[in-house]
């Protein structure tokens, strides 16, 4: 048998890479991530959007420029959620351990 072609398989290596891929797709799909990205982007709309309202839509609002407030407290929130993601990372869940006696 030659196996001069193929490198080899090392199980500490294979569960190495295991465990990357688990803590890079925890990491990937944390709701804290998803949220706060989302929170940004429409913050970031509804504040530009407060920026250039009309006399008439702050009339409307009784003087009081809501589609900025809104914005601005919707890019905090977000921001805090991005911020909370990055300085608390979400642990990978634990491999499924085998039963030695199955």
């Amino acid at each position: 048998m030659d196996n001069q072609g193929q490198p080899a398989q090392d199980p500490l290596i294979d569960e190495t890479q295991a465990e990357q891929r688990r803590s890079a797709a925890a990491r990937l799909f944390d709701i804290r991530r998803v949220i706060g990205g989302l929170f940004v982007a429409y913050g970031v709309i509804v504040t530009l959007i407060g920026v250039f309202d009309s006399r008439a839509e702050i009339d409307k609002a009784e003087g009081v420029r809501i589609n900025l407030w809104a914005g601005l407290v919707m890019l905090a929130f977000g921001l805090l959620m991005l911020l909370w993601q990055w300085l608390r990372p979400a642990e990978p869940p634990a491999p499924n351990e085998k039963d030695p006696g199955s």
